[in-house]
This record gives structure tokens, sequence and C-alpha cells, in this order.
């Protein structure tokens, strides 16, 4: 099958009024196809879904080991946070531990997801810092990866240093050449490569031991640093962050930009890609719920699933009128 299959669907009363379609897959730590919906071939961009082979040249380089980077740094480099004070506060300390500023960062401002943390902003008539870009962290392990490699400021162009080494990560892990890449959100390239290569790239990361290799020893700490630190990595009511911590064994879990999400099941070294194609989030997150309770990891009622899978759709009133819920395929 090369077309998008239907993954998740929104009912209301007896029918269902819309559909998303996509393409999803499970891997298992050879790179072979256990499951796939749609087509594993079709070509994509991860977006912040790749943010954990982003970070790997972080650690195999050394840099975070000569900078005594802890496990909240690693999960916020992975992470694409809400800008609350627990993420801000502690992106801060980073960057006056490099002994650099809000201005060194190349991701741009961004008005923070957090509600507290933004009426904060707005109260007090302060506009939102780079700090508060939910990808911040990300950016903090690249000014640490460039420090190491006493690249130039520039950090985010795809010929620096940093960048090329993200790619050589991102080429080896997903075992493909990328064919080009777009510039994300926060400034930074993010690299296309298949539904495929990006699930093998998460089953690797399943299937990794620590001390066989360099790479393999990043990957363990990356996937740990996240499952210890799913408040970092997202926040409150993220899909990311409640799902990681419903589930009934360690499950690392990030969302992408236009619907994209992946998880990495180190127990049963399994990766998990999916894209829906119409970028719409609540179809990504009703269909990696789901995908979770097919393989068993997490439970279709408990209460964190049942706000994404199965989720009921209330009127103005409070009154439930439909509900989101996963495509027969996925079931």
């Amino acid at each position: 099958m090369t077309q998008p299959v239907p993954m998740t669907e929104i009912w209301r009363g007896p029918m269902a009024e819309s559909v998303h379609q996509g393409h999803a897959l499970i891997c298992d730590a050879t790179g072979g196809i256990v499951e796939a919906w749609g087509d594993p071939s079709t070509t994509i961009l991860p977006r912040s879904s790749s943010k954990m082979i982003q970070a790997l040249p972080l650690i195999t380089s050394g840099a975070a080991d000569a900078h005594g980077l802890t496990t909240e740094q690693l999960a916020l480099t992975c992470a694409s946070h809400n800008g609350a004070a627990i993420h801000t506060t502690r992106v801060n300390r980073w960057l006056a531990d490099l002994g650099l500023g809000d201005d060194d960062f190349r991701c741009g401002p961004q008005h923070p997801d957090d509600p507290a943390a933004g009426k904060a902003l707005i109260c007090s008539d302060t506009a939102p810092c780079q700090v508060h870009n939910n990808c911040s962290g990300k950016h903090a392990g690249f000014l640490t990866l460039n420090r190491h490699l006493k690249g130039s400021a520039e950090y985010i162009d795809p010929e620096h240093p940093v960048q090329k080494a993200v790619l050589e990560a991102f080429e080896t892990v997903t075992g493909e050449t990328s064919p080009f890449y777009g510039i994300d959100g926060c400034s930074a390239p993010n690299h296309a490569t298949s539904l495929h290569g990006m699930a093998r790239a998460m089953a690797w990361f399943a299937g990794a031991t620590e001390g066989a290799d360099a790479s393999q020893s990043a990957a363990v700490r990356l996937w740990q640093a996240m499952i210890a630190h799913p408040d970092l990595v997202a926040g409150e009511g993220r899909a990311c962050t409640e799902l990681m911590r419903a589930c009934k064994e360690p499950v690392a879990l990030k969302t992408g930009a236009e619907a994209f999400f992946i998880a990495i099941l180190p127990t049963r070294k399994m990766g998990i890609a999916l894209k829906i194609t119409d970028g719409g989030t609540r179809g990504a997150e009703c269909a990696i719920a789901a995908l979770l309770v097919r393989l068993g990891v997490l439970d279709a009622d408990h209460p964190a699933t049942r706000k994404f899978m199965n989720a009921p759709i209330l009127n103005r009133r409070g009154v439930e009128v439909g509900m989101i819920k996963p495509a027969a395929a996925l079931v």
C-alpha cells in the first residue's frame, strides 16, 4: 500500500465527521518492519521528533561530559518544551554556565505555551525571549557542542561543524542518505528521510546497549534522560509528558511539528514513527496512543490515554457531543 490510510476519526453523533489519514511503522532492532500502515517509503521531515538524533554528537564528541551535563540537560536537548519556569530556569542556568546569554541563541523568541509563564509576560508587558522558544534546550546543546568544536557563532548554518555532525549522525542511524533538508521553526536544518528510516532509527535507539560503542552509549543516555524527566521533554497537559508517565514500561515519546510522532520502546527493542498527512496534531496524538495500547504498553482506560484516544468532544456548554478515536486499522 502506497497511500495514507485512515488513522484517527472525529465522530459527532452517529457519523465520522472528519478523518485524519497517515502512515505509521513499527520496527524491530534490526530495522525490520513489524507492522506498517500506509507507505513505509514515504519521504518525511521528522521535525522535532529527531531531536534525540540531533543530540547524539553532543555526547559522542565528548562535549556533554566535558561540560558535566546532567540528565535534566540531556532531556532538555530532546525537548519541545512549554516555556514554563521549570524549563527556562534550567536553560538560563545552562547558558550562564557556558558564559553565554540569550543573544547567543539562534532559535528566535516564542511566546510560551505554559499558561502561567505566558500570563506573567503579558501582565508585566515583557516580550518573550529566545529561552522561551520550545527548542531552546536543543539549542543550548548546540551551543555546548559548538564551544567544544570551537566553531563560529552561526551554529545553525548547514555547513557549520555542528550541523555537519548532526547530519552524519542522522544518516548513520536512519541508514539512509538524506535527500534534502528544510529549515525548522527554530532555524536549524531538519533533514528528510523515509518513514522507515525514522522508525529504524528509533528502533536502533531502543536496541542500543550501554558500553557497546560511543554512539550506542549516547543513545541509551538520551532515552533514559527523556524517560527520567518527562516534564522537561514537553510539559503539563502535553501528550509526550502525560503518555510517558502513563506507560506500564519505559517508553520515550517525542512529537514533531506537522503531526509527526515517534516512540522508543527499549524493553521491546522497538521503534515507532508516524505521520498524519494533513498536519493535524490531534490525529497524531490519538494514533500514537492507539499504537501504544495495541502493543500493550499503555492502558486504553488510563486517564492520560483518554485525553488523546477515545477522547470526548465537549460543546461550549460542556455537553459531550462526539469523540476522537483511532480508526479500526489501529485497534
